[in-house]
């Protein structure tokens, strides 16, 4: 008799047994364990190597997008105001302060781990740098620079600019993925490859290159 018979006739038995009020086999049931992950916290903090260019998206701008998505007709350029486009650069924390936001500093990191072999899907699904907008420990100043947008058009961007700065970083991550070492390796690789803000090393530039300082 073929496997598939001898299932059929086992599964007929078996109900024949039930109709019939015979007694059953019960199996007992089985008992699953699941691997559990190891979730572990640290706190490192990361210094620059070089100035962090910081360019939020200022209201100006988000507006202009949202109108021509409504097909709304362009609206007369505005007069500039460095002062304006300066302050709407930074990333104020509702607190006091400035702040950057996580998931930049993430993403340095993870490009830094594909530069160390790593595989990157995994490693983004590894470690989370915890918060929104993380605290930038440093004071901003304006800056002037020449740009090219669109078709080439010379324009001239207002921006905060931190010389010195520092970043604490809350991480929580998976122990079986990833080591406490290789995220510390992983921000090292991308703070000096990848960086972080405006005309960082990923876009051909040399700003908010960073290394790990401390951990805790």
């Amino acid at each position: 008799m073929t496997e598939s018979r001898v299932s059929r006739a086992a599964i007929l038995g078996e109900r024949g047994m039930r109709e019939r009020g015979m007694p059953q086999t019960i199996h007992p049931t089985e008992q699953v364990s699941p691997e559990r992950i190891d979730v572990r916290r640290i706190r490192l903090r990361i210094a620059g190597d070089s100035p962090l260019i910081t360019h939020a998206w200022s209201h100006k701008a988000k507006q202009m997008m949202l109108d021509k998505q409504m097909k709304k007709g362009t609206q007369a350029k505005e007069a500039k105001d460095p002062e304006r486009d300066y302050q709407e650069s930074l990333y104020h924390l509702p607190e006091g302060g400035y702040g950057f936001p996580a998931v930049g500093v993430k993403a340095a990191a993870i490009r830094g781990a594909k530069g160390l072999g790593m595989v990157m899907s995994d490693t983004r699904a590894a470690f989370h740098v915890e918060g929104d907008l993380l605290t930038i420990n440093g004071e901003p100043h304006p800056r002037e620079d020449m740009v090219r947008v669109g078709m080439g058009t010379a324009d001239i961007r207002y921006r905060g600019e931190f010389s010195e700065w520092s970043i604490d970083l809350p991480i929580t991550y998976n122990a079986r993925i990833v080591s406490a070492e290789q995220i510390v390796a992983m921000l090292d690789a991308g703070g000096f490859g990848t960086g972080i803000g405006e005309w960082r090393p990923e876009k051909d530039g040399q700003f908010g290159r960073f290394h790990v300082v401390a951990q805790s």
